[in-house]
C-alpha cells in the first residue's frame, strides 16, 4: 500500500508525480528545486546558495508532512548543474542536518535540472514509529 503526500508548504509537481510517496515504511521525496510554495517562481536569481536554501526550506516542508524531520532521513540524493558549487551547497546541506547524524548521500553533476535550477535534493526517510 502506498500514500501520497502533498502539502502546499512546498512547491505544487511542475509535472505528473508526487511530492512524496509513503510505501513500505518509507518515505520517497520528489527531488526538490528552488521554487516558491506560493508563487512557484524560482527564488535565487542563479545564487546556488539562495537556491540550495529554498530547495531545503522545500524538503523540510515535504518530511513535516509526512510527519517526518530531517532526523528521520536516511538517503539523499543532491543534484548539481555545476560540481564547482559543491562546496558552498555542502555548506547548506550540512545546516539541513544539523545536529543530526547525518544521513547517507549521493552528490552528482546533472546536465540539466528543471526551471534552470542549480541544485535539486531528494531524500528517503524513515518514517517514525
Amino acid at each position: 500500500m502506498t500514500r501520497i503526500i502533498s502539502t502546499s508548504d512546498a512547491p505544487a509537481a511542475i509535472g505528473p508525480y508526487s511530492q512524496a510517496v509513503v510505501a513500505g515504511g518509507f518515505l520517497f521525496t520528489s527531488g526538490q528545486i528552488a521554487l516558491n510554495p506560493s508563487s512557484g517562481e524560482m527564488v535565487g536569481d542563479g545564487d546556488v546558495v539562495a537556491e540550495a536554501e529554498q530547495a531545503a526550506l522545500n524538503l523540510r516542508a515535504v518530511l513535516a508532512a509526512a510527519g517526518c524531520t530531517p532526523g528521520d532521513v536516511v538517503k539523499c540524493t543532491v543534484f548539481l548543474a555545476d560540481m564547482a558549487d559543491f562546496a558552498r551547497v555542502n555548506e547548506v546541506y550540512a545546516r539541513l542536518f544539523e545536529g543530526d547524524a547525518p544521513p547517507a548521500r549521493s552528490c552528482v553533476a546533472a546536465a540539466g535540472l528543471p526551471k534552470g535550477a542549480r541544485v535539486e535534493i531528494e531524500a528517503v526517510a524513515v518514517l517514525p514509529a
